[in-house]
């Protein structure tokens, strides 16, 4: 049989209209990763409903062709990551999410802040969870958040109210101009019980996500991400002089650093002390920021090194920076944030967590708060990582409380590009 001229063309005609149909479709839709089976996730009786939903409704593979920049906080506590995360949380086309990891630690090791094993530390965070959220894809957290949420709301969230997108519409529309400053408890008041299918929605509606995190102890453990052309990752990595670190966590969390602070107070080192509580930070430093400096190809335009001391000195200029490193630019409301949060007397930082105060003199508060005895210990247990972040040490007790003696070397640690 025979076909005109006319069949031919209008067949092919139309296979080309379904083959552009297909790769527009291919290319338009974001990518969303499928919880893999494994013996850990077994182990935690999951809804096999919901994980299959999650794949169920996520396309095969896409290329991050909108070029939505992906950025990961990539530090450790007491390192003034929550002064770094609200230089994004501030920046109106930034959807921010403060620790969603906390939700994994939690779950699959309820008792990992007790556990002393390093072993047990260093148990990987969810990679197809960072791989979500950077794809705006809140509902994968459901397989984390215990008590598991019900028709996509839940009020358990780990510091909701850090992020400001949680706490702006169309997630909460019960704030007006005049919640414009809303303190973080009273967001979670306000605004009730989140609901994820709206925090999605906020989240695909900013030019980037971005994310910070305590609980990745170094760089190279991001690299899967890092590699994955599906996303536009780059990684701020923050450090800070581990005194100073010490000093820090050790009048935060009392009881877990009470050890260090007898010896602080009494001269006398407890013969149980845990030192693994210092030299950890030490060796987590020393070989992420080892990663780095190295620059191997794979962190190509992927990495900065922010000291906190640089941060704290000169925020405006090192926050400039950042934004250039990340080719995003400026907001406005950064600066005036900037210029509100780094001149507080001593009264705007009781709260552990608050991020109001006098950012350079914090940055040295830590030199009158340990003993020598305490300070030349740690110096002697992370003199490798101490040099290697230009950071000086002490010969005395003198030098130690002479502000007038810099123990920052001045350093440029230029992104890699």
């Amino acid at each position: 049989m025979q076909c005109s001229w006319k069949a031919v063309l209008l067949l092919a005609l139309a296979s080309i209209a379904i083959q552009y149909t297909a790769i527009r479709t291919f290319t338009a839709k974001s990518f969303h990763s499928c919880p893999i089976p494994n013996p850990v996730n077994c182990s935690l009786s999951q809804d096999t409903d919901a994980a299959d939903r999650l794949c169920d409704e996520s396309p095969t593979f896409a290329y991050n062709l909108s070029r939505k920049t992906h950025v990961l906080i990539l530090a450790t506590t007491r390192s003034g990551s929550s002064f770094v995360g609200q230089l994004f949380n501030q920046h109106f086309d930034v959807f921010y999410l403060f620790e969603p990891l906390y939700h994994v630690q939690y779950t699959l090791i309820p008792k990992l802040t007790q556990s002393k094993s390093t072993t047990d530390r260093r148990v990987r965070p969810s990679r197809d969870l960072l791989r979500s959220l950077y794809d705006c894809d809140l509902y994968f957290l459901e397989n984390y958040i215990k008590p598991q949420p019900v028709n996509h709301t839940t009020d358990r969230l780990f510091r909701r109210g850090a992020s400001k997108a949680l706490c702006s519409p169309p997630v909460c529309e019960s704030l007006g101009a005049i919640d414009l400053h809303l303190e973080e408890g009273d967001c979670v008041k306000k605004c009730g019980t989140l609901n994820l299918t709206l925090a999605t929605e906020s989240c695909r509606e900013h030019g980037h996500v971005a994310i910070k995190t305590v609980r990745v102890p170094e760089v190279s453990d991001l690299r899967a991400l890092v590699e994955d052309p599906r996303l536009n990752l780059k990684v701020i990595q923050l450090v800070r002089d581990p005194r100073g670190i010490l000093a820090s966590r050790s009048e935060t969390f009392r009881d877990t650093y009470r050890l260090w602070r007898i010896w602080d107070g009494t001269g006398r080192k407890p013969y149980n002390l845990d030192v693994t509580q210092l030299t950890t930070v030490c060796e987590d430093f020393w070989n992420s920021v080892s990663t780095g400096l190295n620059r191997p190809p794979w962190l190509k335009g992927k990495y900065m090194l922010v000291r906190y001391e640089d941060l704290a000195r000169n925020p405006m200029k090192k926050t400039e920076e950042i934004y250039d490193f990340l080719g995003i630019p400026m907001d406005s409301n950064i600066e005036r944030w900037i210029q509100n949060n780094t001149r507080g007397d001593r009264s705007s930082s009781k709260h552990k967590y608050g991020t109001v105060r006098n950012s350079a003199a914090t940055a040295e508060k830590w030199r009158f708060r340990l003993s020598y005895e305490i300070v030349a210990f740690t110096q002697h247990a992370c003199q490798q990582v101490l040099a290697q972040l230009g950071y000086k040490t002490a010969s005395s007790e003198e030098e130690l409380k002479n502000l007038s003696i810099s123990l920052v070397e001045e350093r440029d640690f230029l992104p890699f590009s």
